[in-house]
């Protein structure tokens, strides 16, 4: 916006001195044009004028105590002085932005206790989280800068870099099952043949080995050493594929080590050919007509249940279609439709919403849980549009609190989470072409009755809030104090000034 190509930092703390005035709570991507296209609050009072926002120097990073430069300690450099990274959530997706950073193509490894060697100085930075994609470590999630004195440089974090193509693409098998489709899952590696702890074992995990060896995808992703227990090493844990990779060196886990997770929960797969030869059949049980109830799903000839944990809203869309709805409005857990009987099928069921049906989603083996039927998880469904939306207590028909038209009451959303992305589908369907803010803390004063959504979730590009993420009709920890508002505008857009 200002004619620069880039930034290199964003100081907090007031680094440029303290300003005055509204303080406005931004939020964007970095591919905006815009702040305008940035999600983002009008006011905020939970921040205070000596935490304004500026932008100081990309990390730079060296590996030491290697054999060679493409492996070694990590370590940052921080007002003039060296210092390393506590290895606490450190994975292969942080080595790979320091790897990036170093010149090298990608990360083999990330190697935690001080493989390396303990470094000496500051323990600068902690629970580094990366997505991997990041171009300098500065830009992944931590908690900041400053000396983590509880850890300790025997936890000091490395990485071991390569150039090219990944020189060690995993090579696996499937040993011990039926067919050459199923089977515990072995990887080699230095010439010998070791297994994969089911720690965080799903079925993205097994759909990447399921096409590593030449089939379409994973029916199931068996832990607990389903297909017996293996020999030798147990080579990986924390295993943690999106399910789109081409092979599984290339999904984030602990790094290459020797586990003391035991072979009792070696991980396996079941993996299929052509079109999913099982997808679910879904049934709604027990409420007040058909398009709600517990979600109850056909395995093996039986009806059994979804065990609660991770359910939410995207998964309930999955069901809802299936079942020939449009959508979901809500993902009751805790048995909100009485519990079930039989066997509790499915647990950790994560759909991203878009799939044709739950087989496709990533969730945990089937049948062998737990979790008992008070935590049945349930849907209720739509067909057209369940939501009417109205501002009130604007000086415009543009702006005002967000009000909800559900079953015949209004009710508020809760501003928990909400930003300009939520705010666009409010004026969209109010017919505007866009939003300039999203209020929140009762801007436009208090609402009263229910508050009937938090925690919304929209892309921006929904054409209703029904299709947006939230936690559930009428569930929220908010009081009316945190009431939602829009500012919607028509035609030309918000000049910003800098001065």
């Amino acid at each position: 916006m200002l004619g620069f190509d880039g930034a290199l930092k964003a100081p907090g703390l007031a680094r440029f001195g303290q300003g005055t005035g509204d303080i406005i709570g931004v939020q964007c991507y970095g591919t905006e044009e815009s702040l305008t296209d940035c999600p983002y609050l009008w006011t905020t009072t939970s921040c205070r004028h000596n935490e304004d926002a500026a932008h100081p120097n990309p990390f730079e990073v060296r590996l030491v105590g290697g054999s060679n430069d493409a492996e070694g300690r990590v370590e940052i450099m921080h007002d003039g002085s060296w210092g390393t990274i506590c290895d606490y959530s450190w994975d292969l997706r942080d080595a790979r932005v320091v790897c990036r950073m170093l010149g090298f193509d990608g990360a083999l490894d990330a190697p935690r206790f001080a493989r390396f060697g303990q470094g000496s100085g500051r323990i600068l930075l902690k629970y580094v989280n990366c997505d991997g994609n990041e171009d300098n470590l500065a830009d992944c999630a931590h908690p900041g800068i400053r000396d983590y004195t509880s850890c300790g440089h025997t936890r000091d974090a490395g990485a071991i870099c390569y150039s090219g193509t990944h020189p060690n693409p995993f090579q696996v098998r499937l040993v011990g099952g039926s067919n050459d489709a199923e089977g515990r899952v072995e990887v080699m590696h230095d010439g010998s043949w070791g297994t994969i702890c089911d720690s965080w074992w799903d079925l993205r995990d097994a759909t990447v080995v399921c096409r590593m060896r030449g089939f379409n995808g994973a029916l199931d992703a068996p832990g607990s050493a389903r297909f017996g227990q293996g020999s030798g090493r147990i080579l990986l844990k924390y295993v943690n594929c999106d399910g789109k990779e081409d092979n599984l060196a290339d999904c984030a886990h602990a790094g290459i080590e020797r586990y003391t997770c035991s072979h009792t929960m070696d991980a396996g797969a079941i993996c299929y050919s052509g079109a999913h030869p099982n997808p679910f059949q879904v049934r709604l049980v027990g409420g007040s007509n058909d398009a709600e109830g517990r979600v109850e799903v056909m395995y093996d000839g039986s009806w059994g249940t979804i065990c609660d944990s991770w359910w939410d809203l995207r998964d309930a869309r999955v069901v809802c279609r299936i079942a020939g709805f449009d959508g979901a409005l809500d993902a009751p857990r805790s048995a909100r439709f009485g519990q079930g009987s039989g066997r509790v099928l499915l647990t950790h069921v994560s759909c991203d919403g878009t799939e044709d049906n739950l087989a496709d989603c990533a969730h945990a083996e089937i049948g062998r849980y737990t979790c008992s039927h008070s935590r049945d998880a349930g849907a209720v469904c739509y067909s057209g549009e369940p939501f009417q939306v109205r501002l009130t207590n604007g000086t415009t028909d543009s702006e005002g609190m967000v009000k909800v038209l559900y079953k015949g009451s209004w009710g508020t959303i809760c501003d928990d989470n909400w930003d300009l992305r939520d705010a666009r589908v409010v004026c969209k369907m109010l017919e505007f072409d866009g939003a300039l803010a999203a209020p929140g803390r009762a801007t436009f004063g208090a609402g009263s009755g229910k508050i009937l959504l938090d925690d919304v979730g929209c892309r921006g590009t929904e054409d209703a809030l029904a299709e947006c993420y939230h936690q559930g009709i009428g569930v929220n920890n908010c009081e009316h104090d945190s009431d939602a508002g829009v500012i919607c505008f028509t035609g030309g857009r918000i000049i910003w000034f800098f001065y």
